[in-house]
């Protein structure tokens, strides 16, 4: 997959963290997800911030093999991945993303095992990292794939154990056939005490498109984050 140059955002964000760095004495350490930058996790419980974000943008995402136009390709970089990277290079915010304590298989099949016993089981599914301080946030972006019409379980694990109370919830997902699914009722269901507002939903073949930029274009203007 071509590598993705980084935004005039992202080169001041990381001259702005090799300037904490300096002064910390490295207490901060930037992690970096596949093909690109990101601002996740800088200490064991907090997401990386900007001074000015007030938004946190959470997502899980699953590379490896996937569903694709009837069959199944291997892709390096997760199709929720790259959509929260195009929300990520047009807003300001900060992010956090979701790994599974027991990672999911990189093969299509045994990952449709396990998510169908997670769902009839209603499990959830361990985390790997902290989960970040939503303290300073108001508004909280949670992006996910839909496996077998609904977010994974491990979305519910982060919604109930983080404190969404009070905060602006505004889901994102891809998808292969159900579109949203049932994305707004397995959050609300959750009964975190968040406010929820309109999803987003990218098909998964078509996010690398110049027409998911425009979804996503469309969707931040409705949400007042554009």
């Amino acid at each position: 997959m071509t590598s993705q140059h980084p935004t005039r955002r992202q080169l001041l964000r990381t001259a702005a963290a090799g300037a904490i760095s300096a002064t910390a004495a490295g207490l901060l350490a930037a992690c970096t997800t596949p093909d690109r930058e990101s601002r996740t996790v800088t200490t064991p419980t907090t997401p990386a911030r900007s001074d000015s974000a007030t938004t946190l943008l959470v997502y899980f995402s699953r590379a490896g093999e996937n569903y694709w136009n009837g069959g199944r390709r291997t892709l390096d970089v997760g199709n929720t991945e790259i959509l929260a990277n195009l929300i990520r290079d047009r807003i300001d915010c900060d992010v956090y993303r979701v790994e599974a304590a027991d990672a999911y298989s990189d093969r299509y099949d045994p990952t449709v095992a396990r998510n169908v016993d997670e769902q009839n089981s209603d499990a959830r599914p361990a985390i790997a990292r902290p989960l970040p301080d939503l303290s300073r946030y108001g508004r909280v972006l949670l992006g996910s794939p839909i496996w077998n019409v609904q977010p994974p379980m491990i979305m519910a694990s982060f919604a109930e154990n983080a404190d969404l109370t009070g905060k602006d919830v505004h889901p994102f997902v891809t998808y292969a056939v159900s579109g949203l699914g049932n994305t707004a009722s397995f959050y609300r269901e959750l009964n975190t005490g968040a406010r929820l507002h309109d999803d987003l939903a990218v098909r998964g073949e078509e996010v690398r498109d110049a027409s998911a930029g425009s979804d996503v274009d469309r969707w931040l203007r409705a949400a007042g984050l554009a």
